[in-house]
């Protein structure tokens, strides 16, 4: 009896499981059909819109800093899996607050590429390789509206489910693309395709929202082609920064010409790898290292039974690294504190690292309740798991132990050696801004604001970071002798003098 229930058990399931597939491809049919999708080889489309700098708000209680996009021009080829953008930005009447170039002087403009596996940037005349980004950008063609139901009806794995979203039905058509992305579109009951959601490996949030809206359709000949296209990268139930840019497409035509001429992919773009991590360690004064090696910088100081590092830059893989160097330069003492300058994704990407061994984020008091989110909230990390996802560490998961939080001064000592950390006040890069200063060794350390000038190559042109630094130094009283920046290059606070005392720069 019971092998007799257990098989009508299993049959019901194949049914059930075979009716879902047989739905899920007349939903993608019908679809297809109503958006001309599988008369779509090749789109161009061009516009206006606005981008942001993921990553980069003001704030952790800010969306992403919005720029204007003046022109906008992309080609997707589906049969070449080849993707081309070309867009031109401004400030525009944005606020300039918070990074990623904020506030852009005059017009900026940035194409990227991909054509298969491969990707690629295209500075002025030079190709640059970007092969750590082909992956996500192979599948930002599949999550297009026609890319999407191209890769559904292609699926084996295809779901359907009817739901009722804001008052509206719909069905969301769901499957795993590439064995490692699961992708949902919403099809509304007029059969477009009005949302296609998925997760990108982020190592400040884990899987990160990923997602595309798609509304205001028109018809061009028979294919449908919304009118607004709408992208997130952020969970707002989260973290307020989500809204990531909008194209508001002028003209559109299908089956464009193909975009091999322009999306060649060249023998340097080809034979690209991504670069191991390097780390480099240099002595700035007895017990004080700068770790460099990268774009950006560590700096190590020992202190009598422990050390603190300034600043977990981009991701684990690179706190891995920096922690080696700091095991190696000083092997029997434990890394105690690690100083956050901010919240910004490259300098905040590898704080995890140093919280699942037990180290202390000494950060200002306004980013708590966004790294409690951070090392503690139970995000999915699927794509890419770290180490305080895959091994967390209870004994690590102390709030109290975990967080240092200030608002004014806060100093480390051992009654030898002094360490100060400051809040920047001024700045429009970040509100939370931290500065960090050894008076004994009169060394300041600073993140965005002052990076000084490299040899053969033009001093830096002052402008309101640089400013704000000088002020603060000034408020502060700092008897300063160098400059440690977490980008760049040490410098004199000589070479500092003379150039925040410049003109500043009406461009």
């Amino acid at each position: 009896m019971l092998i007799k229930s257990a098989t009508v058990v299993a049959f019901v399931a194949l049914l059930s499981s075979t009716a879902m597939a047989q739905d899920a491809k007349t939903v993608i049919a019908n679809a297809s059909k109503a958006m001309g999708a599988d008369a779509v080889k090749s789109i161009q489309f061009t516009g206006t819109g606005w981008n942001a700098a993921v990553g980069q708000s003001f704030s952790p209680t800010d969306d992403w800093p919005r720029f204007d996009i003046t022109a906008y021009a992309r080609t997707i080829d589906y049969d070449g899996r080849t993707s081309y953008e070309d867009l031109t930005r401004r400030q525009g009447t944005n606020p300039p607050r918070g990074g990623g170039g904020t506030p852009l002087q005059g017009d900026q403009r940035a194409i990227t590429a991909v054509n298969g596996n491969y990707a690629w940037n295209v500075n002025g005349a030079n190709v640059v390789p970007q092969p750590a980004a082909a992956e996500v950008r192979q599948l930002d063609i599949w999550l297009s509206p026609h890319g999407f139901l191209k890769a559904a009806a292609a699926a084996t794995n295809a779901t359907a489910t009817p739901i009722t979203l804001e008052g509206r039905k719909m069905t969301i058509v769901s499957f795993v693309l590439n064995n490692k992305y699961r992708v949902n579109g919403h099809i509304t009951d007029q059969n477009l395709v009005e949302r296609v959601q998925t997760w990108i490996a982020n190592p400040v949030f884990g899987d990160l929202v990923y997602e595309h809206r798609y509304t205001e359709y028109k018809d061009y000949n028979g294919v449908k082609f919304p009118g607004v296209l709408h992208s997130h990268q952020g969970d707002p139930s989260i973290f307020p920064g989500h809204n990531w840019m909008e194209v508001r497409p002028t003209a559109v035509q299908v089956n464009a010409p193909a975009v091999a001429a322009v999306a060649t992919v060249t023998d340097a773009v080809r034979n690209a790898t991504v670069p191991p991590v390097r780390v480099e360690s240099t002595s700035l004064a007895q017990g004080v290292w700068l770790i460099a090696g990268g774009s950006h910088n560590s700096v190590l100081v020992e202190f009598r039974d422990f050390v603190t590092v300034v600043e977990a830059p981009q991701d684990e893989n690179r706190s891995l690294a920096v922690i080696a160097e700091v095991q190696r330069l000083v092997p029997t003492k434990p890394i105690q504190y690690v100083v956050n300058t901010h919240h910004h994704f490259d300098h905040s990407g590898g704080l995890r690292t140093y919280v699942a061994q037990g180290a202390t984020v000494v950060t200002h008091e306004q980013n708590r309740d966004f790294y409690e989110r951070l090392f503690f909230y139970p995000m999915s990390r699927t794509l890419q798991p770290d180490r305080l996802s895959s091994l967390y560490p209870w004994f690590a998961g102390n709030r109290e132990r975990s967080i240092q939080t200030l608002n004014s001064k806060y100093t480390v000592s051992d009654g030898v050696r002094t360490l100060d950390v400051h809040p920047v006040q001024g700045l429009n890069h970040n509100g939370n801004m931290l500065m960090v200063y050894l008076p004994t060794e009169k060394i300041l350390i600073n993140a965005d604001l002052y990076s000084p000038q490299v040899p053969g190559q033009p001093a830096p042109v002052v402008n309101p970071n640089i400013t704000a630094l000088n002020s603060n130094i000034q408020r502060l009283k700092l008897d300063v002798g160098r400059h440690v920046p977490i980008h760049g290059i040490v410098g004199s606070h000589a070479d500092f003098v003379a150039i925040a005392g410049a003109r500043p720069s009406t461009n």
